[in-house]
């Protein structure tokens, strides 16, 4: 059976090929009753269009390259999901790759999905990352770039994040109505964005409240697990430990909680605990984690549509940012 073609779609409903086209990719040009005619014919006569024709003549495929710090992170395997719907829905599949939080993979990644002519990039930069020439050369190529979570200030390019220091604010105000004076905060090294942002919240909570920010209590560590257990290890040695603790995400959270529980420290009698993210393991477990919740598949929705409609000829405003809200999620570890 014959590949049926945009233009036998545009011969059957007396349009141009190029309307078709557009109709087809929801261009904001064309009315909306062509778009439901175009659409109907297409399903009709069983439409598939021809990506590989379609990359010949753009000289750009349609795909659309993912840059995450990690994908067993539950955080950005929602995201992935997020952006896969969204691009699919709009004809377009995704390439996936993980940085490993190391600045090397993240820039060979880079140059990999540009030499395979993505139509753009989403990325989430590693903790590791303080050179972004990487990115900037993607850009300066002509691939359109939208960063989301772990964004870097120095890239012109939409970002995506969620209200970090609302969040971190809200996690320790919690741990201080609930009766904490010495609350401590595992955070990451380096400048990473969230890492920035959430260290900004916790410490403006401590001196809303009229509590000194105590520098030993500011653990500088990575985004992991095993950074959550080194973590609390140097604060359960000190000579007064804390009786709270907010962790970056929940990942360090957890790490956290297994290393208090090997300790037979109580939780929360003893040190209350909350994380950042609302991974589906901080249920799992006792008592719950408490966490700030990041609306992780909107986050992966969000950034898809900013870089579909730069694709799709949409002008986006210079610095575009979209700032999405977070939410306290009260569990026993509180």
């Amino acid at each position: 059976m014959r590949h049926v073609t945009i233009t036998d779609l545009a011969r059957r409903l007396n349009l141009s090929a190029s309307t078709v086209s557009r109709a087809l990719r929801d261009h904001p040009d064309i009315s909306d009753q062509t778009k439901e005619r175009v659409r109907a014919i297409a399903a009709k006569t069983n439409y598939q269009p021809n990506l590989i024709a379609q990359s010949l003549q753009t000289r750009r495929s349609n795909n659309i390259g993912v840059i995450v710090p990690e994908i067993r992170n539950t955080f950005f395997s929602t995201v992935i999901s997020g952006i896969e719907d969204l691009a699919y829905e709009s004809g377009y599949t995704i390439m996936v790759c993980q940085s490993n939080d190391t600045y090397e993979r993240e820039s060979i990644n880079t140059r990999a999905l540009a030499s395979n002519r993505v139509a753009g990039m989403l990325v989430s930069v590693s903790q590791e990352t303080a050179d972004f020439t990487h990115l900037q050369q993607v850009i300066t190529q002509g691939v359109p770039i939208v960063l989301f979570d772990r964004v870097v200030d120095e890239i012109d390019a939409p970002k995506v994040v969620v209200d970090d220091v609302k969040g971190a604010c809200q996690a320790v105000t919690h741990l201080i109505e609930t009766g904490r004076t010495r609350i401590a905060h595992l955070t990451s090294a380096g400048s990473l964005y969230v890492g920035r942002k959430r260290r900004e919240g916790y410490e403006a909570a401590l001196r809303a409240h009229g509590l000194t920010v105590r520098p030993e209590y500011i653990i500088e560590g990575g985004c992991h697990e095993e950074d959550g257990r080194a973590g609390a290890r140097r604060l359960l040695a000190m000579a007064e430990p804390p009786d709270g603790i907010f962790a970056l995400n929940d990942p360090v959270a957890l790490g956290a909680f297994l290393y208090l529980q090997d300790q037979r420290v109580r939780i929360p009698e003893q040190i209350g605990l909350v994380g950042f993210s609302d991974n589906p393991n901080a249920v799992l477990v006792r008592p719950a984690l408490t966490t700030i919740k990041q609306p992780a598949y909107e986050i992966g929705k969000t950034a898809a549509s900013l870089l579909l409609d730069i694709l799709e000829g949409r002008a986006l405003k210079n610095g575009t940012t979209i700032t999405l809200e977070t939410r306290l999620v009260v569990r026993g570890s509180t």
